[in-house]
C-alpha cells in the first residue's frame, strides 16, 4: 500500500492525534443512511488497515453501529475519527482529517442503491448495492 506524505490525522480541537502507517490511497465513499446521519452525507474513507495508533485515547468514544463495524468520535470535539471492522481491527479513517492528501483516487462507492437523488460524482467507479455490502461483509459478522 502507497502512504500519504503525512500519515498523521488530528480532530478539530486536536485532542486526538490519530497515527497510519498503511494508508491506500484508493478511498470508498459509503451512501448508507448511517454514514449520511452521522456525517450529514455520504462518507469518504482511506483503508488505514489494523496498524493504527492513538494520542488522547481519552477523549475517544466507541459506538456499535453494525454487527460488524463500530463508528468513533471525540468527546471534545465530535469530530468523527474512524470506522472499525470488528472481527478484523482494520480502521477506516475519514479522508478530510488528513492534512495532506495528494494522489488519491476514489476506487468503490458503497450502497450505490442507497445514494439519494440530491447528490452525483462524477468519477467513474465500481458500486456495491445493498444486497451486495451485505454478502460482501457477512464474514466480518
Amino acid at each position: 500500500m502507497s502512504q500519504l506524505t503525512n500519515p498523521t490525522a488530528s480532530c478539530l480541537c486536536q485532542g486526538v492525534t490519530i497515527h497510519a502507517k498503511n494508508i491506500n490511497p484508493k478511498f470508498t465513499v459509503c451512501h448508507c443512511g448511517s454514514c449520511r446521519k452521522w456525517g450529514g452525507g455520504p462518507l469518504f474513507m482511506l483503508h488505514c488497515g489494523a496498524d493504527v495508533t492513538f494520542e488522547g485515547e481519552d477523549l475517544i468514544k466507541e459506538y456499535d453501529s453494525s454487527p460488524w463495524a463500530t463508528r468513533a468520535f471525540c468527546l471534545e470535539c465530535g469530530t468523527h475519527l474512524f470506522s472499525r471492522f470488528k472481527k478484523a481491527g482494520v480502521y477506516n479513517i475519514p479522508v478530510g482529517l488528513f492534512p495532506k492528501t495528494d494522489n488519491l483516487e476514489m476506487d468503490m462507492q458503497y450502497f450505490i442503491d442507497l445514494k439519494p437523488e440530491y447528490y452525483c460524482f462524477s468519477n467513474d467507479t465500481p458500486a456495491m448495492t445493498d444486497a451486495e455490502i451485505k454478502v460482501h461483509f457477512a464474514a466480518e459478522v
